[in-house]
């Protein structure tokens, strides 16, 4: 974007009802409307990888819709993040609902094709075995990221029914694959029964620490956000949030619940907490709208979805700020 060229935001809702027209995120404008952006908002509506409950391909568009709602000032970070950077909705990734592996080779090349204007990606899957194929196309900009991992699973698994690519083993892959910085990987707000506990050995040893829910509840969100800062430092960071992290009271629309989980206020007040750190893209997964109630998963979701890119147009009109007062001495 042009630095004497305003972004161009969302729809103004005094002028059409919130309910009227195409739903993109947040009603912004469509990419093909605008050129070029600073964050693209891509969907990708895939969940062939799940091992319970389909239905996460429609959890994108799912989530466009309790997007309306999204105004432009976001109070808890101050600031208005469309007007600070240029936000726009891609659209969606086709991916072949029959073959994984060509559907993890799609979803990379796409990727590859949004990274390469020089935009920052906020996704809305899907199933979890999109974030395989994203970290990928992030490393090759950025070279192996700190990851933050927000799920009530680890995904760290090797294999379901000899299959390597599913919703839950993207991190061993991408462990494997040495596309993430292993001194700075965390889950937050694990929980439930595993199959053993070799489960959390083998994840220890790929570098993961692990912040459960409980931790949250303990300790609180300051205290988590603070530690997780500490550890990611200034690398380029990743965030995966799958919306099973949150409790099924707060997210009942997803393919595998877990009682026990955090709050919707506690999930954001972590990301908020995290601002400081340089996210250059984030995936939002597993929004299943056919087992929600009055869209509680989908608002949910696009309200995280909200504060990540709010998070990286700081970042973007932060990084043009010498530039700009250079121009103007």
């Amino acid at each position: 974007m042009s630095s004497n060229e305003a972004p161009r935001g969302p729809v103004d809702s005094s002028r059409v009802p919130r309910y009227a027209g195409p739903a993109t995120f947040a009603r912004l404008p469509r990419l093909d409307e605008v050129g070029t952006t600073e964050v693209a908002v891509v969907g990708v509506p895939f969940d062939s990888g799940v091992s319970y409950r389909p239905g996460a391909r429609f959890g994108g568009n799912a989530i466009r819709e309790a997007s309306r709602l999204l105004r432009p000032y976001n109070p808890a970070q101050d600031a208005s993040p469309f007007a600070l950077a240029q936000v726009a909705d891609a659209g969606d990734i086709a991916a072949n609902p029959f073959n994984i592996n060509e559907a993890v080779e799609t979803i990379e090349a796409a990727a590859d094709d949004l990274l390469s204007t020089g935009a920052r990606l906020m996704t809305l899957g899907g199933d979890h075995t999109i974030a395989l194929p994203l970290l990928r196309s992030v490393a090759k900009k950025h070279g192996p990221v700190a990851l933050l991992h927000f799920d009530a699973h680890l995904d760290t698994w090797d294999t379901y029914f000899g299959a390597a690519y599913t919703h839950g083993t993207p991190f061993r892959r991408a462990v494997e694959e040495g596309i993430l910085d292993t001194s700075a990987l965390s889950h937050v707000g694990t929980r439930g029964p595993l199959y053993g506990k070799q489960d959390l050995t083998d994840d220890a040893k790929m570098g993961f620490g692990i912040v459960t829910s409980a931790d949250v509840m303990r300790r609180g969100v300051d205290e988590i956000a603070d530690q997780l800062r500490q550890r990611i430092g200034d690398r380029p960071l990743y965030i995966s949030i799958d919306i099973d992290v949150l409790d099924p009271a707060h997210a009942p629309g997803t393919g595998t619940p877990e009682a026990g989980g955090l709050t919707s206020r506690e999930l954001l007040e972590i990301v908020r907490g995290l601002s400081s750190c340089n996210l250059v893209s984030a995936d939002l997964v597993e929004v299943a709208p056919a087992y929600d109630h009055a869209e509680i998963t989908s608002v949910a979701a696009s309200h995280a979805a909200y504060e990540l890119t709010t998070i990286m147009t700081r970042q973007i009109a932060d990084a043009r700020k010498p530039a700009e007062e250079a121009r103007n001495q």
